[in-house]
């Protein structure tokens, strides 16, 4: 009988084992969606905020449209910008501009920038889903609303 029970807790952690080995965890990412609207609806309120929305869920508050040129989603932009996330805490700043290629950065700068003009300046609210998604990223919460305030440069 000790050799059946020895054989049976045997195969058992044998075949735990191979089961975690063969079967990786895989975490699939959380859709926030409906819970970052009713954020940025309570932020926009808390504010007093009025923004438009975008068809994909990005909110933006155009504070001065700008006069110069307006870029598409593939150019290279000057901006200046504060990054931060609902409580305030801000997480990215650069006041003296960063060139860079609206190509190369997140969907909701993608869409979000070419809605000014150079010279422009506002206000993007943008639901995880246009940002950095459900996980983790550079001490920034997964699932997070960000908040940029942004001035349009140039379009270079």
């Amino acid at each position: 009988m000790k050799y059946i029970t020895c054989l049976f807790l045997f195969t058992a952690l044998v075949s735990c084992k191979l089961s975690d080995d063969t079967n990786p965890i895989v975490v699939e990412p959380i859709d926030y969606s409906e819970i970052n609207e009713e954020q940025i609806n309570t932020y926009l309120e808390d504010n007093f905020l009025q923004s438009q929305k975008t068809d994909s869920g990005l909110h933006y508050i155009i504070e001065n449209q700008g006069e110069g040129a307006k870029p598409s989603a593939t150019s290279n932009v000057t901006v200046a910008y504060k990054g931060y996330l609902l409580d305030g805490r801000v997480f990215d700043q650069n006041t003296d501009g960063l060139s860079i290629g609206l190509d190369q950065v997140i969907s909701g700068w993608t869409e979000g920038i070419p809605l000014f003009n150079e010279g422009g300046n506002g206000i993007l609210l943008i639901p995880a889903h246009l940002g950095y998604g459900s996980f983790d990223v550079n001490g920034i919460p997964g699932g997070s609303v960000l908040i940029f305030e942004v001035e349009l440069i140039s379009v270079n």
